[in-house]
């Protein structure tokens, strides 16, 4: 078995030219210690390149101690690439002397096709390249010469191909191969006096790239290090205390492990030193459009005037493959048109809302994100909108066309639909909802400024149909993106196209029993609360109105049975949190009266949940074509008792609370048991749960983890901080729970039973 020993880690951002490169950081296993199987080589061939001394000898040393058989190449010159030597013999004899298999190679590396041949002569295959050969030619540009230049392109950047090169047909057919190249910060950053070197080793790096791409199909993989360590090439370079504080030994296992065929990546650039260890990559900025109109000219001025924008990086995005970043410049261009298109015949409505905790709170009592005492539907503080985080109903594009519709800017899309402009708003009903977060959701309270315009505008016969997208900024910054069909019935017929390919499209379900089925009943006055989130539409509240367009009584909002249908989903799939919410869609087929009960129907493929919502009480299907992609999916069964991803055996401060409660708890045994229930806290540091403890009031238990057996009544999260905060009665348990600072899976009420047995000692 295996050791390791976590450690803390912080990231690093800098620029690189017109984009930038972002240093991600990782350790080599998690807080607190992990112990695990040994990872090995056996059957393995590996090449390493430039293997007579410093990393290359670490490396070669590593694999053969873990059953690779190693091909030790070294030219055996010195640093500069000139003189001979037997290094690599010596390696190879304290291989052996271990009880490793490993033979000498002293071909050059621009002769690559050879070192592979010595592979396949001496031991019948080979899996595994490590480019570590190189050489140092440093001069200021002014004196290097075209052999300083040519030397180092040679033995780094061809060696590298050739090499590689020789055994790319071999990993092909054997479906099977791993690549390490080897750059370096000079590469990344530069380095003054290295601009030969420096090229080398950026090439690298792109040819790293282009063939993680290739290999990808075959199971070859292809990974550049970026080392700092003592070796010939830097032992008077780096002082002499560094020089023996930076021993290969530390990187070696970094490298190991990239090679190891449990390696899960492809085309990643790894930076390590000193037993540390972080990723690297290229990262763009928004950018900007360098004119103001589609018809303009790009001149030298107006780049200048757009310069400040193409250099901000904030929000700037990692791309995983060119075409990413072709598609991502063809929409913003097409986005910009169309934006032109619009701005130009005034039909964009932009608009700016504020909101806080009692806007959410206003939702969430709207859609029924609190469970009766006698239920245990999943409570998700501050989910709006179909469950999305922090997104009040008021500030839904739904509730914004409404007043866009009477507003004084409507009247051009309203006279395109042939409504006059005050239309009985009871005939415009919402026909499909689509919501794609972009970031993260800001928070509980702020500012959004609201983008709507009309996309296209169909002909459905007897209805038209308008396509609207809504664009939400915070801070300059998009966090959403929505799309809505506004249904005008009694307005088609006016010769428009039926179909769009602007529209975001509702899926069917797969044909099979649904994986998992949820019901919920609505309250009788569901849709009077839900309108308090901002839709005011009579058809909702006003009987008279309501009977006009033909239903018993005012109807439900489709929000409204959407945030129930995804809270559904959640609660099944994605264990309670919003944040693994990519987008929502949904198609609402027909209404659904206050009081009636809605089926959520759900099955899962890959991270997309297909659900449909009936009417218990009708059978109809009210939400159809319906989908949620999540980040990941986290099933019911194991979401709410799931362990915490890392345990921390530090002491909190609420470690002293528990004592207390410890203490209350064997003082009153009958208070406690006849509460009954089982409490799950999960307390967060920084965002990730770090500790748990577990109050099982039916044995009359405080312990530190999770439950023994079965899963929790109610599970509440909060940080060590704010549950200090709530004991002390310096924060209000309400106000913690509107902010979203404590969240509350399960059964609401019965943490509100807990005051009793706790006031006397403690406050929760």
């Amino acid at each position: 078995m295996h050791t390791i020993k976590a450690s803390g880690s912080s990231s690093l951002y800098f620029k690189y030219g017109c984009a930038s490169i972002t240093t991600v950081n990782f350790t080599p296993g998690l807080a607190g210690i992990a112990t695990m199987e040994q990872l090995r080589f056996d059957g393995r061939v590996a090449v390493v390149t430039g293997a007579g001394g410093g990393l290359g000898k670490a490396y070669a040393l590593l694999l053969a101690s873990r059953g690779a058989k190693v091909v030790v190449n070294d030219l055996g010159g010195g640093r500069d690439g000139s003189g001979k030597s037997t290094f690599a013999d010596a390696v190879v004899q304290e291989i052996k002397s271990k009880g490793g298999e490993a033979v000498a190679d002293y071909n050059s590396v621009v002769d690559g096709e050879k070192i592979i041949k010595t592979a396949i002569d001496n031991f019948g295959r080979i899996d595994i390249i490590i480019n570590n050969a190189g050489i140092l030619r440093d001069k200021s540009f002014t004196k290097m010469s075209e052999q300083d230049w040519d030397l180092i392109q040679a033995v780094h950047l061809k060696g590298a191909f050739k090499t590689t090169h020789a055994a790319w047909e071999i990993f092909r057919k054997q479906k099977y191969g791993r690549v390490i190249m080897t750059s370096s910060n000079a590469g990344l950053f530069g380095n003054f006096g290295q601009a030969n070197y420096s090229a080398a080793k950026m090439g690298l790096v792109g040819l790293a790239n282009t063939l993680a791409i290739e290999g990808a199909k075959y199971n070859i993989k292809v990974n550049t290090i970026v080392p700092t360590a003592a070796s010939r090439l830097t032992e008077d370079i780096l002082p002499p205390e560094m020089f023996q504080a930076m021993k290969p030994d530390l990187i070696a296992p970094v490298v190991a492990y990239m090679a190891h065929e449990s390696f899960p990546d492809n085309g990643s650039v790894i930076d390590s030193t000193l037993g540390f260890a972080n990723k690297t990559h290229l990262v763009r900025s928004q950018g900007a459009v360098l004119k103001k109109k589609p018809a303009d000219l790009v001149t030298i001025e107006s780049v200048k005037e757009a310069w400040p924008q193409v250099v901000n990086m904030n929000n700037a995005t990692h791309k995983e493959k060119l075409a990413e970043v072709t598609v991502e410049l063809v929409e913003k261009l097409q986005e910009f048109e169309e934006r032109s298109k619009l701005d130009s015949a005034n039909e964009a409505y932009w608009s700016t809302y504020n909101y806080n905790a009692k806007d959410l709170a206003l939702y969430a009592l709207g859609s029924r994100m609190i469970a009766d005492e006698s239920e245990s539907v999943p409570v998700v503080p501050s989910r709006c909108v179909g469950g999305t985080e922090g997104f009040s109903g008021k500030y839904s594009s739904c509730q914004i066309f409404w007043r866009y519709l009477t507003s004084r800017e409507s009247l051009r899309i309203t006279q395109c639909l042939g409504v006059a402009e005050h239309s009985n708003i009871a005939y415009i009903l919402h026909g499909e909802q689509y919501i794609e977060f972009v970031s993260d959701f800001p928070g509980t309270e702020g500012e959004f400024t609201i983008r709507n315009y009309v996309v296209d505008i169909l002909d459905k016969g007897s209805s038209a149909v308008a396509i609207v997208n809504s664009e939400i900024f915070q801070n300059k910054s998009l966090v959403l993106r929505t799309q809505q069909h506004i249904f005008v019935l009694g307005q088609g017929g006016f010769g428009g196209p039926r179909n769009s390919n602007k529209a975001v499209n509702v899926a069917a379900a797969p044909k099979r029993a649904p994986d998992a089925v949820v019901e919920q009943k609505t309250s009788e006055d569901q849709a009077a609360l839900y309108r308090l989130s901002g839709d005011l539409n009579p058809l909702h509240i006003d009987p008279n109105v309501a009977t006009a367009a033909g239903h018993l009584k005012p109807i439900l909002h489709g929000l409204a049975s959407l945030g129930f249908s995804v809270r559904h989903v959640l609660a099944k799939y994605g264990g309670n949190d919003s944040s693994l919410v990519k987008a929502v869609k949904a198609r609402f087929a027909k209404p659904v009266l206050p009081g009636q009960t809605l089926v959520t129907e759900m099955w899962v493929e890959d991270t997309r949940v297909h659900f449909q919502t009936k009417t218990k009480e009708t059978g109809n299907v009210v939400i159809s074509g319906a989908f949620v992609d999540l980040k990941k999916v986290v099933k019911s069964d194991t979401a709410a008792s799931a362990a915490p991803s890392q345990q921390s055996s530090s002491a909190l401060k609420s470690d002293g609370l528990f004592a207390k409660i410890d203490e209350q708890v064997k003082a009153n045994p009958s208070l406690a048991k006849s509460i009954g229930a089982v409490f799950l806290y999960n307390i967060t540091e920084n965002g990730k749960t770090v500790k748990q403890w577990t109050l099982d009031l039916k044995a009359g238990l405080v312990h530190e983890g999770a439950p023994k057996s079965g899963k929790p009544d109610t599970t509440m999260t909060l940080s060590d901080e704010d549950l200090i905060a709530l004991a002390s009665g310096t924060l209000n348990p309400q106000t913690a729970f509107l902010k979203g600072k404590l969240k509350i899976a399960g059964n609401l009420m019965l943490a509100q039973k807990l005051g009793p047995l706790l006031k006397s000692g403690s406050k929760l």
